[in-house]
């Protein structure tokens, strides 16, 4: 569906679980090269590398921490290295953080929310700006940058998850910016806002509560990381999407539509 994603290089930060890893293994049977990377190469990392290297794929995996710059600017450095260029920058890495009423946050939540979910975009998006311009030039089409953002940027997260959801919020507008900047240079900017996922970021909700949310989802049920991941790929491909960019691609079952 997605051929012109064979040969890509692609790189997917925080993608050793759930929904990065659902979409390192669907960009790699489109063909592409890719990059995965985690905080460190714990079991879920050794799984997926093993997974991949069963399938064959064309990939890397890359160790870095992107709640520092430098380990961003690392990451971006080893995979130019490595596959000797950029077509596509998925930002997945980032986290809830802390669950924290507004009465009980400190300095170092407030640091904690903002490096996994905003530093660790900007700045590995920054470092990888100039791979991906050069992209654009050499294929005569369009680079690109896709983000994980949240329903919660929208909604404002449940409670607790104030800091998780006004940082998913200043992510989403952070794109409608670099669209302004960087569409001369043929660059597409856009987010995947997932709804409430099947996944470890929701485990410490109760059946009780996870079957409360259900029930405000259209669908009925919570959706699958391997329900989310098609939407990167409908992104990162310029035949499928060349001329969309600026945008946020809801992914939650009709999850409180706006």
């Amino acid at each position: 569906m997605f051929s012109d994603l064979n040969n890509k290089k692609v790189l997917i930060t925080g993608s050793t679980k759930g929904i990065g890893r659902a979409a390192a293994i669907a960009f790699a049977r489109q063909g592409a090269i890719i990059g995965i990377n985690s905080s460190q190469k714990d079991e879920a990392a050794l799984e997926l590398i093993s997974h991949l290297e069963k399938e064959k794929v064309r990939f890397a995996y890359f160790e870095h921490d992107l709640c520092d710059s430098s380990e961003c600017e690392a990451l971006i450095g080893e995979f130019v290295d490595r596959f000797g260029g950029l077509d596509v920058l998925v930002n997945n890495a980032g986290g809830l953080g802390v669950r924290k009423g507004l009465e009980s946050l400190e300095d170092d939540d407030f640091d904690l929310v903002m490096n996994l979910n905003l530093r660790s975009v900007i700045m590995t998006t920054r470092f990888a700006m100039p791979h991906l311009k050069a992209s654009a030039e050499e294929r005569g089409e369009t680079a690109s940058v896709i983000s994980t953002g949240s329903i919660a940027g929208r909604e404002g997260g449940g409670l607790g998850a104030s800091l998780y959801g006004g940082s998913k919020a200043m992510l989403h507008n952070l794109h409608r910016n670099w669209v302004k900047e960087f569409t001369k240079d043929h660059i597409r900017f856009n987010i995947v806002a997932p709804g409430t996922i099947d996944t470890a970021f929701h485990a410490d909700k109760s059946e009780e509560l996870l079957g409360k949310i259900a029930s405000t989802i259209a669908m009925g049920r919570l959706g699958t990381s391997e329900e989310v991941a098609p939407s990167f790929l409908f992104l990162a491909s310029h035949a499928a999407s060349g001329y969309i960019t600026g945008q946020v691609i809801d992914v939650n079952g009709g999850q409180l539509c706006p």
